[in-house]
């Protein structure tokens, strides 16, 4: 269970899930215009934080996008802050103790469609994340493309091909998120990885989704992602790269450096038909 954060437009709730056999809690962003026009339906972006739990963030996040939608930058969303776990790795763990995916992709996304009105379809829902957020966000959207149809990774990681270093994963060594996360096993960490989701549902992918990869030139993780990047060119999925000049691993400084190029992406993908 996460702590209650306050924040513009934000609550707090949790569900009950059949997965985790325990209640799950999550916060929503509902931007002005939600409970003015009940008539409504509304796309939905959610966001996948990094390492560490990410609650600090919850609030000021909510706030540029209120800030953002109020001054006409993007048409208004709900935001879905999903709880992650400090390093849950958005994964369902092969000990079975965290099945992360499952109660993510398969519990809360038909509890928020179910509860609030959304628009029910892969073209009104968007996944967003930074950091492991944006490694959990590759592999929900690739995965699951008949799902997600927009998908925006920010530092990603880790996306390379064997989990031997955890750049940025709060302290934790890589043989024990190995061990924890993935049953210690190397061919588990890439049967799960996004570069293997990508290759299985590459043709999907080029045809209908809408990606974005972004990092920072002094992010630890850039090499990585650069890396992922041609890995996404070679299996010819269309996708934006976007490298962000003198910018490190920090969250508040990419969405800065983005400007408005962040809420372009969300603009985007909320024209689709049907949103």
């Amino acid at each position: 269970m996460t702590q209650r954060v306050e924040g513009p437009g934000l609550s707090f709730h949790t569900f009950r899930s059949r997965a985790a056999a325990t209640e799950v809690s999550f916060h929503i962003y509902a931007p002005p215009a939600y409970a003015a026009d009940r008539a409504r339906r509304f796309p939905v972006v959610y966001w996948l934080h990094g390492s560490g739990g990410g609650f600090s963030g919850v609030a000021r996040l909510s706030a540029l996008v209120d800030q953002a939608i109020a001054a006409g930058q993007v048409p208004p969303f709900l935001m879905v802050f999903v709880n992650g776990l400090r390093m849950g790795m958005y994964v369902d763990w092969a000990n079975g103790r965290a099945p992360l995916e499952t109660i993510i992709v398969h519990e809360l996304r038909p509890h928020v469609d179910a509860t609030w009105r959304t628009i029910a379809s892969r073209e009104g829902r968007l996944l967003d994340g930074f950091s492991m957020g944006g490694y959990g966000a590759a592999r929900f959207g690739f995965r699951y493309p008949e799902l997600f149809r927009n998908v925006s990774m920010m530092g990603a990681g880790p996306m390379q091909d064997t989990l031997e270093r955890t750049p940025r994963a709060s302290g934790v060594r890589a043989e024990d998120l190995l061990r924890d996360v993935y049953g210690g096993s190397q061919d588990r960490f890439r049967e799960v990885s996004p570069r293997r989701y990508a290759e299985q549902n590459a043709a999907a992918l080029a045809r209908g989704s809408r990606l974005r990869l972004v990092v920072g030139d002094r992010d630890e993780t850039f090499e990585n992602n650069r890396d992922f990047h041609d890995h996404l060119v070679r299996l010819g999925i269309p996708h934006d790269w976007i490298v962000l000049p003198g910018v490190g691993h920090d969250p508040i400084a990419v969405l800065t450096a983005l400007g408005d190029r962040q809420w372009a992406f969300y603009r985007d993908a909320f024209a689709a038909e049907g949103t």
